[in-house]
């Protein structure tokens, strides 16, 4: 029996351009859901379950097999290409994993706290850390810990408690393995798309050097670095700072060329 396609929450004009944004770790389409009502009455926007996540009706299995279905999706619902595709953290390194894939995917691209250099200590300490808090995820206090240090904001907390308790264990150990062990493919370097790489001034410095190292590959990449942000924040809490510059980078009101900018 055929694998069935990666499953997404789709509203907007059907015929309108396609925003396709893809959310993190831990999270689900619920991610982006501030900023797809911001942008579907002009933009068919497309948030994607990503495998081994709540709803998506897979197992995960690593980065590159997620951006294969990704670009599957993209192929048998979207002629072949999308206007924009954004992610964030683990969503954002399988964005850039379909654009080292498919130089045409897009024509433009956001790529958001996405670690890109691999740490061995990291992978070696995802299995005793799920062992031990795996079965906490089912505990409010212990959930609301969670998410704060995620920054999720309250409105979404429903949300992500609801879908973070629908995590296998399995599937829970094998993203975070994933996404401590990703380095950027070398076919970044033929991707045709304006792409923004996004860090918050927070973050830890192997995320900043990750973004470097992810814009030194690309023919037209920058490296925006927004204060006072955390990991995943831009997204998470900033949906209508998010959509006032993808609208900028689309209607071509954007900075170009390759230089780091700190707005």
């Amino acid at each position: 029996m055929a694998e069935e396609r990666m499953k997404a929450v789709v509203s907007g004009p059907p015929d309108g351009p396609v925003v396709m944004l893809v959310h993190g770790g831990g999270l689900s389409w619920w991610n982006f859901r501030d900023e797809a009502a911001l942008l579907d009455k002009r933009f068919r926007v497309a948030l994607p379950i990503l495998d081994g996540h709540a709803g998506s009706g897979a197992a995960f299995t690593s980065i590159e097999g997620c951006a294969r279905r990704l670009l599957e999706l993209i192929d048998e619902t979207y002629g072949g290409s999308v206007l924009l595709l954004g992610g964030v953290s683990l969503g954002a390194q399988v964005v850039a994993e379909a654009l080292s894939m498919r130089e045409d995917i897009c024509r433009y691209a956001i790529i958001e706290s996405a670690l890109a250099i691999p740490s061995r200590l990291t992978q070696a300490l995802v299995d005793p850390a799920v062992a031990s808090s795996h079965g906490l995820m089912r505990r409010l206090w212990f959930a609301r810990l969670q998410a704060r240090a995620l920054n999720i904001k309250p409105a979404l907390f429903e949300e992500y408690y609801r879908d973070t308790c629908a995590i296998s264990k399995n599937d829970l150990a094998a993203f975070l393995k994933a996404n401590a062990s990703y380095a950027p493919s070398a076919g970044l370097k033929n991707s045709r798309a304006d792409v923004r790489i996004v860090v918050g001034a927070r973050e830890p410095e192997r995320v900043l050097r990750s973004a470097r190292l992810i814009d030194a590959l690309l023919p037209n990449g920058r490296v925006e670095v927004k204060p006072g942000l955390r990991h995943g924040e831009y997204a998470l809490g900033r949906p209508d700072e998010y959509v006032k510059e993808l609208l900028a980078q689309v209607d071509g009101h954007a900075p170009s060329g390759r230089k780091e900018v700190t707005p």
